[in-house]
């Protein structure tokens, strides 16, 4: 199963249909495109892909597809 490698050295697991550690994401002005009846499909190309480590909660992203490297996010500390 493909993976992704975290920075806390948790790797995140990318193969699995549905997967709990993925999230899918669209802007508010892409979603306002989808008022009527929609594709899901369609929507579904719209969307970014987010993996929560489940170690560390740090967000990778996939702002471009997953072709191109995830920009990840930690969580603030206080």
């Amino acid at each position: 199963m493909p993976g992704v490698k975290c920075k806390c050295g948790n790797i995140l697991k990318t193969g699995g249909v549905p997967n709990p550690i993925e999230w899918l994401m669209i802007s508010d002005n892409e979603y306002d495109k989808y008022i009527n009846e929609i594709d899901a499909e369609e929507l579904y190309s719209t969307m970014k892909s987010m993996l929560i480590c489940d170690n560390c909660k740090r967000l990778w992203i996939y702002w471009d597809g997953w072709q191109k490297p995830p920009t990840s996010y930690t969580l603030e500390k206080d």
